[in-house]
């Protein structure tokens, strides 16, 4: 008796089991989305890195018309033979862009030219800094040691390169930089910290890092809250001979 009444009690329940509607089949549409429609940009020419279509060009070999002191007077530095290069000597000045920048992609190529001397940082020092504020190093550490984290490729005092990919004095090297602008909290503190990716000569050297705030020559990082700035390029004044530079664009992101 007791299991013909359990026996009708499952029949019972499974009687009033309510079924709903399975998922409909899902089609490869389902998962496709047209619009917007991304904009149509011409890459540049892959053999001599030219700008793309939609790029900002910062020097096309004929003048420094996008740069000026931070001071605020014309770039000083030497135009020739479709290059530029620093001024070295008294009255040493950077030269920066005239127009200001968040985010963006830049590509720039930089040489030392054959014969350079000096060791270590004295050895073609420069840097690009990124929105004034913050420091891809450059330096000739072709066959010439440094402290890592002041090396071609650091953030500089901060993240030392992945691979040294510096070649031979008097050959080309180019930094493609895709930088992330840092978002600040009221108090000046970052919400989102500075980040950039560095390639250079086509290799990784610096791998979405976070940039900890301004690079100091001396003392540690500082949050110093900004808007949008300029590309700074360095004149360090070191006694080895001086950095040429070409093929400078930048898109903004």
């Amino acid at each position: 008796m007791i299991c013909l009444a359990l026996c009708a009690g499952i029949a019972l329940q499974a009687q009033d089991k309510k079924e709903y509607p399975k998922p409909e089949p899902m089609t490869p549409g389902m998962t496709e989305f047209w619009v917007p429609q991304r904009a149509v940009v011409t890459p540049g020419d892959a053999a001599t890195a030219g700008a793309p279509s939609d790029a900002i060009i910062l020097f096309d070999g004929k003048d420094l018309s996008q740069w000026c002191s931070p001071k605020g007077g014309p770039a000083k530095w030497e135009v020739h033979d479709g290059v530029f290069t620093v001024v070295k000597g008294s009255g040493i000045e950077d030269i920066q862009t005239k127009e200001v920048f968040g985010s963006f992609q830049l590509h720039l190529e930089w040489c030392t030219p054959v014969g350079i001397t000096g060791s270590s940082q004295a050895r073609g020092n420069s840097g690009v800094f990124l929105q004034g504020m913050y420091e891809v190093q450059i330096l000739d550490n072709y066959e010439n040691e440094t402290y890592i984290n002041g090396m071609v490729g650091s953030i500089y005092k901060q993240s030392p390169p992945l691979v040294n990919p510096m070649r031979k004095p008097g050959e080309w090297n180019s930094y493609d930089i895709i930088y992330t602008a840092p978002v600040f909290n009221e108090d000046g503190t970052y919400l989102y910290p500075p980040r950039v990716t560095v390639l250079m000569n086509g290799v990784l050297v610096q791998n979405n890092t976070t940039i900890r705030g301004t690079t100091q020559f001396i003392g540690h990082p500082t949050i110093a809250p900004h808007g949008d700035g300029p590309v700074r390029l360095q004149a360090h004044g070191d006694p080895s001979a001086p950095i040429s530079f070409r093929n400078i664009w930048i898109r903004k992101l």
